[in-house]
């Protein structure tokens, strides 16, 4: 099981791409991983414009992001890129903040014109933070996302929603192998102490 964060950079309360977000998290809770969602708009404003990592609520943001085993990004389409509040968020991150997690980035919008700042926006903003692999990601128009009722959680219309099924089982199987590697690691690091033979220096007599 991993412990995946998903980013919500969507300045609207009655976003489509927090309902995108809240339909891959529930698919990812099925695989078992454990999900934590970071709404960037309920962070501080005015630290985030000045660049005050040391708010609490930022720092807490911050940390969140270091202690998961991987990220997903979602923003809305803002100006042929993503959100200013994503950026602000980036920039009080570390350089490395995203090193040896696997990323899935996402955006929505409404037209897709709008698919190539994916490739030529939010890409390459998370390399920049080290991410050891980022995923193609997904383009979503939001007409083809369904919010959630009183009755029903968020879904994705019929026509998309097998792409996006498909990439988040193909993020989940890179989680599933870099946790196995992982266990493998741990398991042989702790047989090589097991069987390390200890050596002791005798003082010639």
């Amino acid at each position: 099981m991993s412990r995946v964060v998903l980013l919500s950079a969507s300045p609207s309360e009655n976003s489509k791409t927090e309902a995108l977000l809240e339909f891959i998290a529930r698919r990812l809770g099925q695989y078992g991983h454990r999900t934590e969602f970071i709404k960037l708009r309920h962070l501080p404003a005015g630290s985030l414009l000045t660049g005050d990592s040391s708010d609490g609520l930022i720092a807490s943001a911050r940390d969140t992001v270091a202690a998961a085993d991987a990220v997903v990004v979602g923003s809305p389409v803002f100006k042929a890129t993503y959100t200013g509040l994503l950026k602000v968020f980036v920039d009080l991150l570390p350089m490395d903040a995203l090193h040896g997690k696997p990323v899935l980035p996402l955006l929505t919008g409404g037209s897709a014109a709008h698919v190539l700042a994916l490739d030529y926006g939010l890409k390459p903003l998370l390399a920049t933070l080290g991410a050891s692999s980022i995923g193609r990601g997904r383009f979503v128009a939001s007409s083809n996302i369904l919010p959630a009722t009183d009755t029903t959680p968020p879904s994705i219309d019929e026509s998309v929603e097998r792409d996006v099924v498909d990439a988040i089982d193909q993020f989940d199987s890179e989680l599933t192998v870099r946790a196995r590697s992982c266990t493998h690691a741990e398991a042989a690091a702790a047989e090589s102490l097991i069987t390390t033979p200890i050596t002791t220096e005798r003082n010639p007599s």
